[in-house]
């Protein structure tokens, strides 16, 4: 993990005290799969979060378009592969949410990134990028073809423990899960987000034991490729 940190008044305490937990992580913390020494297809993920409207913190994800061929509908972070124009993970994580959401980079502070983390079935090699938004602007769906929705979810609801349960796949795949604004955070996505609550300090008590099945609609948008394993990211006790 590779990270910096600054003063600024507008950052919560959570986040330099969640810069130094992801320091003192292993890779494996995050993941079971590592990337092979042979590599995969290079990617980022931008984890961003910024003041909520209304109050406290929140957190930008996007709804997938529901027309695509692969995790059609599904909730994930802005992000993609990284392109031979781009100088790593950071470019990368913010060129991508440019196009995906109109956001603009020059209003984003890098925190930190997290371990590459490997996606056997797509071969993908992801790299989340955590970051610090002081000042939000506006931000929408920019390509309708890609995204359906942007939505900007408060910490609030994300440590609420209401809104979490563990989502099960018929593939076998248990994992954590959220219900933020009417659509469900599942899989990579909820995974990632687990971790980095828990490591904030954020974590509040919630009934790991309530379990509910993947909704067909989801279980049929998955790509094949990505099965058995929608995601690498698990909470302890889960398969």
């Amino acid at each position: 993990m590779t990270g910096s940190r600054w003063p600024d008044a507008r950052q919560p305490g959570w986040i330099p005290h969640l810069v130094t937990r992801l320091g003192q992580q292993a890779p494996a913390f995050f993941s079971r799969f590592l990337p092979p020494d042979e590599g995969g297809r290079p990617s980022a993920v931008l984890i961003l979060f910024g003041p909520g409207a209304q109050g406290g913190e929140d957190v930008v994800l996007t709804e997938r378009s529901h027309s695509m061929r692969s995790h059609a509908g599904q909730v994930s972070f802005p992000g993609g592969a990284i392109d031979p124009g781009d100088s790593g993970p950071v470019s990368a994580a913010l060129r991508e949410a440019q196009e995906e959401v109109g956001l603009d980079p020059a209003g984003v502070r890098v925190v930190a990134e997290l371990p590459a983390l490997y996606l056997p079935p797509s071969n993908f090699v992801v790299t989340p990028v955590l970051a610090w938004w002081a000042r939000p602007a506006p931000i929408s769906v920019v390509d309708h073809l890609e995204v359906a929705r942007v939505l900007r979810a408060p910490l609030s609801e994300l440590t609420d423990p209401a809104r979490r349960f563990t989502v099960t796949h018929p593939s076998g795949f248990a994992g954590p899960a959220f219900d933020i604004d009417g659509l469900l955070v599942w899989g990579f996505t909820a995974g990632l987000l687990s971790k980095v609550i828990e490591l904030a300090g954020l974590e509040r008590p919630w009934d790991v034991a309530d379990r509910r099945p993947l909704p067909p609609d989801l279980v049929g948008s998955s790509d094949r490729r990505d099965r058995p394993a929608p995601s690498p990211v698990f909470p302890e006790g889960t398969s």
